[in-house]
């Protein structure tokens, strides 16, 4: 993500709330991509433009969000917080930092495809339901709640923000990586898959047949786990599940290399490949090393443990490829 300062000049993140140099107020707008740096005066906050706006509802009651809204607008909630249709119970303690962790990866995955030109709002608009089950709010109905995007609804398991759970489960499922965001950025790509899969012959002949059932694929993929050779073909062991998790998951790993190639030209760690796609893979894939590295000389895991196969570069090509044709991009 490129970086942000506030007008005094003090580096930023898309996180922050106030800056630890002036003090003035910040606020991130995902929608645009945009840090706003506000002063305060009498009649509320006010950015440099003279734009005036008031803290989103749930920034004001609950300090999960770092949105605003325009002073006279009607609504309540941010432009991010504005796509939750279920949040979880407040009654819980615990919840509270659990939601901030989610509202902050779903607004870094807002601000990445929106600055590739998609829109949440296409398609009927993107919604969220973080809901929990009977292992974290045992007086809920539900026993199990799955990760998952159904009819434009992202559902996301609030124990996946949870630190230990998470990790717990990543074990679980013999996983290397697991995070918030890119489940987030998972589903975001089941979210867009109508919007930028135009040509099914083209879909087919790199990730499958997507109308293969998809309930007998999992199953499968649970009960006989991938089939042998799987990293030559797939990015993840569960993209080899269906044709559709494939699609999902090289989304959310173009969304995680854009962003952090984007980052590492900001600070002068990658040179810049332009917008050339085979150069940003290329860039990306130099990049990575040091990456890792650096991330096993402070005694943690690498932080991208994943292999770039040529059949898995024509994937992200792909996903490149689409994405720039729906943002009417050549």
């Amino acid at each position: 993500m490129t970086p942000y300062q506030c007008r005094c000049g003090q580096a930023l993140f898309c996180e922050n709330t106030r800056c630890s140099n002036c003090g003035r107020i910040q606020a991130f707008e995902p929608l645009r991509a945009a840090m706003l740096s506000l002063d305060t005066d009498d009649d509320g906050w006010v950015d440099g433009e003279g734009n005036r706006y008031r803290p989103c509802a749930n920034r004001a009651e609950w300090r999960v969000c770092n949105g605003v809204v325009e002073a006279d607008s009607n609504e309540t909630l941010c432009s991010g917080c504005r796509l939750n249709r279920t949040i979880p119970s407040m009654s819980r303690g615990e919840n509270v930092l659990r939601w901030k962790r989610l509202e902050a990866a779903k607004r870094r995955m807002i601000a990445g495809v929106s600055k590739l030109g998609l829109d949440v709002n296409s398609g009927g608009g993107m919604r969220f339901d973080f809901l929990e089950d009977k292992r974290s709010h045992p007086d809920v109905l539900e026993h199990f709640v799955t990760t998952g995007h159904k009819d434009g609804v992202i559902t996301i398991n609030v124990l996946e923000a949870d630190e230990i759970q998470r990790v717990q489960q990543r074990e679980l499922m013999g996983e290397r990586y697991r995070t918030v965001l890119g489940h987030i950025r998972h589903e975001a790509g089941h979210f867009f898959y109508p919007q930028l899969v135009t040509d099914p012959g083209g879909f087919t002949a790199l990730f499958g047949d997507p109308s293969a059932d998809y309930d007998q694929a999992l199953n499968r993929y649970y009960e006989e786990g991938p089939a042998d050779g799987w990293e030559q073909r797939h990015i993840s062991a569960y993209a080899s599940s269906h044709p559709l998790e494939d699609w999902a998951e090289c989304f959310a790993h173009f969304l995680h290399i854009e962003d952090t190639l984007e980052t590492a030209i900001c600070y002068g760690l990658s040179p810049d490949p332009a917008q050339d796609p085979r150069e940003r893979i290329n860039a990306w894939a130099r990049f990575v090393i040091p990456l890792n590295e650096l991330g096993r000389s402070l005694g943690q895991r690498d932080h991208y443990p994943f292999i770039l196969t040529p059949v898995v570069i024509d994937k992200l090509l792909y996903v490149q490829a689409a994405v720039a044709r729906a943002a009417g991009r050549s």
